[in-house]
């Protein structure tokens, strides 16, 4: 029996779920990068990065391609960056609400 797709969906968002996996689909939007320069940019062990990099690998988001003993990544098609940019739409609206409920909380603390 198929999946249904909002079933999909949610499995594609917990996919997505883990911040060193947003951090190296943000670093290769720019372009392939190889592991040593993920590395380097994120900051993690390196036997960390490759689990993340293995979940990312086998939903088919980014591939690899090894070059004697260089292995880079990139993105593998789709609208990853689109979809990235739309998070920041979204948090910003999101953040943005919070910053004008903060304010108005602060007023209300000074109001006589």
């Amino acid at each position: 029996m198929p999946v249904p797709l909002y079933e999909a969906k949610a499995e594609f968002f917990r996919m997505l779920g883990h911040p060193v996996r947003i951090r190296v689909l943000e670093l290769l939007q720019d372009g392939p990068m190889p592991v040593r320069e993920l590395l380097a940019e994120i900051e993690i062990e390196p036997s960390s990065l490759s689990q993340q990099l293995a979940v990312l690998r086998r939903s088919r988001i980014v591939r690899a391609t090894r070059t004697g003993s260089t292995v880079v990544y990139e993105l593998g098609g789709g609208d990853v960056a689109e979809l990235l940019a739309a998070a920041r739409r979204i948090l910003s609206v999101l953040l943005a609400g919070q910053q004008d409920l903060l304010e108005e909380l602060r007023r209300a603390e000074v109001a006589p």
